[in-house]
C-alpha cells in the first residue's frame, strides 16, 4: 500500500464515529492486514497492541493513530454517559475481542497473547 493511501486511511479512521465499533473500509484494510499477519491484536483495554516485539514503522504509526482515535472517542463516550474512561475502554475491549475473527491474536485478561 502506498504511503499516501495509508495517510488517507488514517485520516478517515480518525474522522470515523466510534472507532472500533464502525470503521471506514479504507482504514480497516491496513489494520486487518496487520492483524492477519499476526503483528497486532486487540487488547482488553480497548486498544490495539503489538503481538510481535518489533513491527514495521508503518504498522507502528497505524496502531498509534488508531489508538489515539479510539482514546479520543472513549473519552467522548465517557463524558456523554457520565462514566469513567476505564469503564468505556473495558466494554469496548470486550466487544472488539468478541468480534475478532478466528486465527487472529487477542490479549487475555492475564496479559498473554493467544490466537482466537
Amino acid at each position: 500500500m502506498t504511503r499516501w493511501l495509508m495517510i488517507l486511511a488514517l485520516s478517515l479512521w480518525t474522522a470515523a464515529a466510534a472507532p472500533g465499533f464502525a470503521s471506514p473500509a479504507l482504514a480497516q484494510a491496513p489494520l486487518d492486514a496487520a492483524k492477519q499477519a499476526g503483528l497486532v491484536g486487540e487488547k482488553p483495554d480497548g486498544l490495539i497492541g503489538f503481538v510481535a516485539g518489533t513491527v514495521p514503522a508503518d504498522v507502528g504509526a497505524l496502531v498509534g493513530q488508531i489508538n489515539a482515535g479510539r482514546l479520543e472517542r472513549y473519552a467522548e463516550i465517557a463524558k456523554t454517559n457520565g462514566t469513567s474512561v476505564d469503564s468505556v475502554r473495558a466494554v469496548a475491549g470486550r466487544r472488539l475481542i468478541d468480534r475478532t475473527p478466528a486465527g487472529q491474536f487477542v490479549m487475555t485478561a492475564s496479559g498473554a497473547w493467544q490466537r482466537k
